[in-house]
């Protein structure tokens, strides 16, 4: 299985040799399921086994139809009467408001308990911001989009206001699919070198601890990839 199924970087780098409880066996599930749907490895209107899953994952089905209704509730899913539980699709149109409640909620990120970085927090994102140099020189979508996720783990572990980060959690995994979707019309290289920018632009400012000025940068790129797609999608006659 790969790493980032498994974990985040911030908790892989202090995971400890144990058995799992089952509530960290059920977040384990859950993280992989979300990453999974995310990155189109289940596309929109895929079924979702509940005999498979617990297969997989070794544990009965009552566990799994946990992480199901937890999925569902928050839009990645649907449970259809005589189908079963379908992924649902997104719409870069449906999803407007949640793009501008995303924009206002990063303005918080540097406001309510920001937590400080640590010289290894900095050199996670230094590696990250490698990667990124490196997809420019050859550009791949689902590595744009695991890296991505890799680095808004990083920012929601500098959010300290747990509400926030599990509403800003929620929201940007509601959304994450839209970038595959529209990945087609928009150019890979563009979206690459925009989201470098991003990070070398939030890294400057973790450094010298301006928490505040990282949630203005935050939104500024949010507002600027959300106007990309919506160009785009007008572009391309839809919506």
């Amino acid at each position: 299985m790969m790493f980032g199924e498994a974990d985040t970087p911030v908790e892989a780098a202090s995971a400890e040799a144990r058995s799992p409880s089952a509530r960290e066996r059920f977040e384990r599930m859950y993280r992989i399921l979300r990453d999974r749907i995310c990155l189109l490895d289940y596309p929109p209107g895929s079924r979702l086994s509940e005999e498979e899953l617990a297969q997989e994952f070794q544990v009965s089905r009552t566990p799994v139809r946990r992480v199901l209704a937890r999925l569902e509730s928050e839009g990645l899913v649907q449970s259809v009467h005589g189908v079963g539980t379908i992924v649902t699709d997104v719409d870069i149109e449906e999803l407007e408001q949640t793009y501008l409640l995303r924009m206002e909620l990063a303005l918080l990120m540097g406001k309510l308990s920001p937590i400080p970085r640590s010289a290894a927090d900095l050199d996670r994102i230094r590696a990250l911001i490698a990667r990124c140099h490196a997809g420019i020189e050859n550009p791949d979508q689902g590595v744009f989009l695991r890296l991505n996720m890799d680095f808004f783990y990083e920012l929601t572990a500098m959010t300290g206001n747990q509400p926030l980060r599990e509403i800003s959690e929620r929201l940007y995994f509601l959304v994450a699919r839209v970038v595959l979707k529209m990945m087609p019309k928009l150019g890979l290289v563009e979206e690459f070198t925009a989201f470098c920018r991003e990070m070398e632009e939030i890294l400057a400012a973790a450094e010298i601890g301006d928490w505040e000025s990282i949630g203005h940068i935050r939104r500024a790129h949010i507002s600027m990839s959300f106007r990309r797609m919506k160009q785009y999608a007008g572009h391309n006659g839809e919506g």
